[in-house]
């Protein structure tokens, strides 16, 4: 797929750079500022405002945009651009985001580099169309079968929605693996001021190509040019290595190796372990007045901004409270939630679901401190007087 990224044609399709948009045009902002050159979309509330855009810029840029006839046959086209050698993406909500699950896991299963924007919405099945909600957050980790880990980040301000999207795009090509954008109905369709970056200040990861003697290569193992990466080097179709891409257990060949338990575990252990060895380096939190917090909040998207606003009451109220705000959702920061359940007495976990991400918290936190849950549901964001009701209750 021919296509170069033009940063001087990129920002005269922006405009200004300082802005006042869309959250969801902001994932807009952060696909083409990160070399997206293909999108397949299907129009779905609240994320049609992706696939707008997108109709609108992508071909502006020399990227091409389709619009296919579901979410199935989208996410399909974004796997196959990829392989074409695309950066690729696909915007969604709730009902597509399910119908996307089976491709999901094709694309974790053949280490093919997507992004895959989610803005939420209340469910199950149809639910509220136009209203944002978080319940999405467990299915982005377990919703395909089988063993695979997630790449997945919750922005929560507009400006997050585009430097996440980059970031998406960055993560999925360094471990070729898909990644998505878990923001919501509330700041994808949220109005703020943005400051669309410099080129010079941007970071650009690109995967890493075969180059290896075709006859020699080797495509799923142990990349063949970077020291010590189980990240495989990329043999983009049509540039003369006959790779055999297939979602059954395969050998590092490419062939399909399904009765064969070694074949499977070899497999199964490295596209997971790729990502599970660097999951210290896969944490991106804020932590705010954590140091001498005797209460934590810990949130991520939409509803750490309420959260926010009642840690600040709380502190002028005497009660010491710190918020933990996570930016990267999957991986789970572990670690970093053990050390906060052994210096505080209680976390609370807000979210706009009826607790989800609530789970690995408590598991985390190992019984060192209380953990609850504040739930959420029906649409609409918690008010700070409802969250400050948490601080006190024993």
């Amino acid at each position: 797929m021919k296509y170069k990224r033009d940063p001087e044609l990129i920002r005269k399709v922006f405009g200004k750079k300082v802005q006042f948009i869309l959250g969801d045009m902001a994932c807009v902002y952060g696909g083409l500022l990160a070399g997206c050159s293909f999108f397949g979309g299907y129009p779905i509330t609240p994320a049609s405002e992706v696939a707008e855009g997108m109709a609108r810029l992508l071909p502006r840029v020399g990227g091409t945009y389709i619009q296919m006839e579901d979410e199935i046959g989208s996410i399909a086209a974004v796997i196959g651009s990829a392989w074409g050698g695309a950066k690729a993406m696909t915007a969604t909500s709730g009902p597509g985001f399910s119908l996307m699950m089976e491709n999901y896991g094709y694309a974790a299963m053949t280490e093919t580099p997507c992004v895959i924007v989610n803005v939420q919405r209340t469910g199950p099945s149809t639910g509220q169309p136009t209203l944002g909600a978080q319940g999405d957050m467990m299915q982005v980790r377990w919703g395909t079968h089988g063993d695979f880990e997630a790449l997945a980040l919750a922005p929560s301000t507009v400006q997050e929605c585009m430097d996440f999207t980059i970031e998406a795009f960055n993560l999925s090509e360094k471990y070729r693996n898909p990644a998505c954008v878990m923001t919501d109905g509330e700041v994808g369709h949220l109005r703020e001021r943005i400051i669309v970056p410099d080129e010079k200040d941007l970071t650009l990861i690109d995967r890493v190509l075969a180059t290896v003697n075709k006859k020699e290569f080797i495509p799923f193992t142990n990349s063949q040019t970077v020291k010590n990466s189980k990240v495989p080097d990329f043999p983009t179709f049509g540039t003369g290595y006959r790779t055999y891409v297939t979602g059954l257990t395969h050998n590092e060949k490419g062939f399909p190796a399904t009765d064969k338990q070694p074949d499977h575990e070899r497999l199964v252990k490295r596209i997971t372990e790729k990502i599970t060895d660097d999951a210290d380096k896969l944490v991106m939190v804020e932590e705010l007045n954590l140091d001498d917090a005797d209460i934590a909040f810990v949130t991520y998207g939409a509803t750490a901004r309420p959260a926010e606003s009642v840690m600040e009451m709380a502190r002028k109220n005497g009660i010491k409270a710190g918020l933990l705000r996570l930016k990267i959702v999957w991986p789970f920061p572990e670690k970093l939630i053990t050390k906060l359940a052994k210096n505080v007495d209680k976390i609370i976990v807000p979210e706009m679901n009826l607790g989800q991400m609530v789970h690995p918290v408590r598991e985390a936190a190992c019984k060192h401190c209380e953990v609850i849950s504040a739930p959420k549901i029906g649409g609409e964001m918690h008010l700070p007087l409802e969250l400050y009701k948490y601080l006190e209750r024993k």
